[in-house]
């Protein structure tokens, strides 16, 4: 997810009342980040807010990022992390470097684990347990780990080799783990129970999106055409309003979500009467994603018929 949108959805939570912490590499874009989430923060004076310079492609800056904010909160750990880390540089696959496969993996799929497996320690370890097994009188908050995956994770296209994959395994570590947390649920009662989710929004206008059509083929924009990228507050606005509904895996716009049933699997769907409704959403989905398979097919075709397989249109020489 790129920066400004990681902004927008801490913004819209410190709005909520919640004390804040930002991460990413570059402390310049910290700076102006915790500004912007300080800005809309519901009240000032007894809100709290902080930011972290870390690399998340390395386990041992999570580990890192997760005991400073303990640190910072008296000792105890935070209620939600929100996995936002990403960047896709989509190209063909023949013409992509093999090292890009794994940085990409890294970079979109690596600083999810990592930041997942040290906050699931965290919240899970003994010291932070209640073992007495005794169920409270009314349930404890629970806490919230989120990730932030792509639409490309239900249907991916030609140019997004690098990336897709990468989304893909985030959104089977997120069921993984949503069902590996119901063991500790019901081990420990009086403990919180801790919530899975994913976030899966389409194009996002930002720094990013600009860069990724730098490099992206015309092909590759050829097949995007018609779909116009959601501004950051959209996309923030949309999963937190998901979120509060108790969604798992979450999209952010109509056509996301229509892609989305028809991959679920089995994840959470929130219930039977949402499952109905998927079951007959994804019905008619799989015959419409009849035609869009094969219209795609025809003008990936057309454009080898005609222009070759570089994926892009010759350059004109008189330009």
């Amino acid at each position: 997810m790129a920066p400004k949108t990681a902004f927008q959805v801490h913004g819209r939570l410190a709005e909520k009342g919640a004390n804040v912490v930002i991460v990413a590499r570059n402390t310049e874009k910290l700076l102006k980040g915790l500004d912007h989430v300080k800005e809309g923060a519901s009240n000032t004076s007894t809100q709290r807010f902080q930011y972290i310079s870390a690399d998340l492609t390395s386990s041992s800056e999570a580990t890192r990022v997760v005991d400073e904010t303990i640190a910072w909160n008296g000792g105890s750990p935070p209620d939600i992390v929100w996995c936002c880390a990403g960047a896709s540089h989509p190209t063909l696959f023949v013409d992509s470097p093999v090292d890009l496969f794994s940085s990409q993996m890294q970079t979109n799929y690596f600083t999810g684990l990592y930041m997942a497996h040290a906050v699931l320690k965290s919240w899970l370890s003994p010291s932070q347990r209640d073992s007495s097994g005794t169920a409270p009188s009314s349930p404890p908050a629970p806490r919230h780990l989120i990730f932030t995956g792509s639409v490309l994770a239900f249907y991916s296209f030609a140019g997004y080799s690098p990336y897709s994959p990468c989304k893909a395994a985030l959104r089977s570590l997120a069921d993984t783990l949503s069902q590996e947390m119901n063991l500790y649920a019901a081990a420990y009662p009086s403990e919180p129970r801790v919530r899975i989710h994913a976030i899966f929004p389409a194009g996002i206008q930002s720094e990013g999106f600009d860069n990724e059509n730098r490099v992206k083929s015309d092909l590759t924009k050829q097949l995007e055409e018609g779909d116009a990228p959601q501004t950051p507050e959209a996309i923030a606005a949309k999963s937190i309003r998901s979120l509060e509904s108790g969604e798992e895996i979450i999209t952010t716009d109509f056509q996301s979500g229509l892609v989305k049933r028809s991959m679920l699997g089995g994840s959470i769907r929130g219930g039977f009467l949402n499952g109905l409704i998927d079951w007959f959403l994804a019905g008619w989905l799989a015959i419409i994603m009849v035609f869009v398979r094969g219209d795609m097919d025809k003008k990936v075709q057309n454009w080898g018929r005609q222009f070759g397989v570089s994926g892009m249109k010759p350059k004109d020489p008189s330009a």
